[in-house]
């Protein structure tokens, strides 16, 4: 019988997050949590004969969050620049999982048209040991720079 080796599960840990900001890209340690969410839209499609209703793919839309250590005004200075001009700003996020001790490698991607929704601007907390945020977002392009080796037992 096959199984997965606890070794070569991925660390939630190992990898990191680069942002291509206007053309300057800055590694992003203060991140503590990263979801990026694809789903496919769809259109019913009835036809006569059958009386289930089928499904065609017509799109998709990219979303996600992340939540950082409350260390950076980066993202925060975005919402507000919004705020005051009505300039919106669209990046790159590139994201890799490294974990050395997988024997399947790394994999790294990039989301491409990232704009932020909105999120936390300011925070204080008597009770906090340390101060996080949280940002919400859309992507509209997507891409797999590196892909993980097939598994194998």
């Amino acid at each position: 019988m096959s199984f997965l080796l606890a070794k070569d599960a991925i660390s939630g840990k190992e990898g990191m997050i680069w942002a291509n900001i206007n053309g300057k890209v800055k590694e992003l340690a203060e991140v503590r949590n990263f979801t990026a969410t694809f789903d496919k839209t769809k259109a019913e499609f009835r036809s006569l004969g059958q009386r289930g209703t089928q499904y065609k793919a017509t799109g998709w839309n990219g979303t996600g969050s992340m939540t950082l250590y409350y260390v950076s005004s980066d993202f925060i200075q975005m919402l507000v620049d919004y705020a005051k001009t009505g300039k919106d700003v669209y990046f790159n996020l590139t994201v890799k999982n490294d974990d050395a001790n997988s024997e399947v490698g790394a994999q790294k991607a990039t989301l491409g048209m990232v704009n932020i929704d909105g999120g936390d601007i300011l925070k204080l907390d008597v009770d906090a040991d340390y101060l996080d945020t949280s940002f919400n977002f859309t992507y509209s392009e997507i891409d797999i720079l590196e892909k993980f080796k097939p598994y194998t037992v």
